[in-house]
């Protein structure tokens, strides 16, 4: 694309001043924001983050074939240069033109809320393919682009990631996508630029304030999104869903106790499941799907990774995997485990580094008070001290907690010690496949050292 007219594309206010060299047209042939991409004849993107900032990359930018940049302040790079109010801002506006506003092309049923995201994505993919529709799949444990897997990664790629993706979509044969829409995607504009044909609201519980601030401030950041999406529809189950609702004069709203589900056999266990299966009927009705295929495709999906999954390997004893890491999330997951159970229940948790601590001491108070045995371990503590973490979350302990920060080893603590008809709920992490630490990530997939672990406890004599 020449990039005189991307400049002309996005319009006026859009870009402040462009240092163009050179009487030829420049021709923009990718679009980046990360060194690690640039090919030849890239436009680069120089966005400024918490930690680093893209300005300073302009020159290996340049050296990697970068035919442009969109800057915030002009740099001692012999390149054309667009300066802008907001690089990241700029970013989704520039992309949407340069692939072609890809989502105007597929029904895009987008899903944000606290909890739920992934299963009800997962619910909603499954039916458009009972409908026979091939269908793209954006969530954080998969991502499906024109019939094939992906390397998955944010929740909700970056702008210029997303809208490359949708037109991938397209070019393979897709007709819809499926992604997760997190408040954190909105609030950095990864999203400007997205049409959703259906937006489904599920909760809002705390979390993420780490980044919002406050409750109100997270809630904002979602309900903006809606502004997007041709149908809504929202779960006045909760709360902050009535709000919305109110706001959504034409949205469909549902409650966890409704009807919707009459009729289908819902096979993912868990009561918590059944507001995300109303939630996918509802979205998937709105988009024109009939209702056998509604059925078909949620009696289809008998487990989503991560996600109150069950781990066996011969044991006399249930061991669930969940993502919970929410103190709402746990509650509901630790609610479901004790329905599998008349015996013991033992959950291992902790919480993550470097995200919301006012959630730690709920989290405490939550797995102390509904658990028979509550094993507080670390998590994802990334840059922080996880005995520091450990600290703010058994602040809130109205019970019991008995510590072992190696998480490898609290889970065997919680399995060695089951016996037949007990319930261990290893939380917190669900199917991520790494472990994130000050150091770096390191491989840890909870299911597969429950795996390991339980192979242990079945070959005692």
């Amino acid at each position: 694309m020449n990039l005189e007219r991307l400049i002309a594309a996005l319009g006026p206010g859009e870009v402040v001043h462009a240092e163009l060299s050179g009487p030829a047209p420049v021709e923009i042939v990718d679009l980046a924001y990360d060194t690690r991409t640039v090919t030849p004849g890239a436009l680069f993107f120089c966005v400024r983050g918490q930690n680093l900032d893209g300005h300073a990359f302009a020159p290996t930018a340049a050296a990697l074939g970068a035919a442009a940049l969109v800057v915030e302040e002009p740099v001692a790079v012999e390149l054309p240069q667009l300066v802008v109010p907001d690089v990241r801002l700029a970013m989704p506006a520039a992309a949407t033109i340069f692939f072609g506003d890809p989502s105007r092309e597929l029904d895009v049923a987008g899903v944000t809320g606290t909890n739920g995201k992934t299963t009800t994505a997962f619910l909603i993919h499954s039916i458009l393919e009972a409908a026979g529709r091939q269908v793209g799949l954006l969530t954080n444990i998969e991502r499906r682009v024109g019939g094939d897997g992906r390397p998955t990664g944010l929740n909700t790629p970056e702008a210029i990631d997303l809208q490359r993706l949708l037109r991938e979509m397209v070019v393979g044969g897709d007709t819809a996508c499926v992604l997760e829409a997190t408040s954190e995607a909105q609030a950095q504009h990864r999203l400007e630029g997205t049409t959703f044909a259906v937006l489904v609201f599920t909760n809002l519980t705390q979390d993420h304030l780490n980044f919002h601030g406050t409750m109100e401030a997270y809630f904002e950041a979602k309900a903006a999104l809606f502004a997007q999406a041709e149908h809504a529809v929202v779960n006045v189950g909760d709360e902050w869903g009535r709000v919305l609702a109110g706001r959504l004069p034409d949205a469909v709203t549902f409650a966890p106790d409704s009807d919707v589900l009459a009729g289908i056999d819902l096979r993912l266990r868990g009561g918590f499941n059944r507001a995300n299966a109303i939630g996918a009927a509802l979205a998937a009705e709105a988009l024109g799907i009939d209702r056998n295929a509604v059925r078909a495709g949620i009696e289809a999906v008998t487990g989503v990774p991560g996600r109150f999954e069950s781990i066996e390997a011969g044991q006399p004893f249930t061991v669930i995997v969940d993502y919970a890491h929410t103190p709402d999330s746990l509650e509901n997951v630790i609610g479901a485990a004790r329905g599998l159970t008349e015996g013991k229940l033992t959950v291992v948790f902790g919480a993550g580094g470097d995200r919301d601590r006012g959630k730690r001491p709920q989290m405490g108070r939550v797995v102390s008070e509904l658990s028979d045995r509550a094993i507080l371990t670390s998590d994802n503590p990334r840059s922080e001290d996880p005995e520091a973490i450990a600290a703010d979350v058994a602040s809130g302990a109205v019970g019991p907690l008995q510590w072992e920060l190696d998480r490898r080893s609290a889970i065997a603590l919680a399995l060695g010690d089951a016996g037949p008809g007990d319930v261990v709920l290893i939380a917190g992490r669900g199917a991520e496949p790494d472990q994130e630490l000050a150091a770096g990530k390191v491989p840890f997939d909870d299911r597969v050292v429950a795996r390991e672990l339980l192979a242990r406890v079945t070959a005692r004599p």
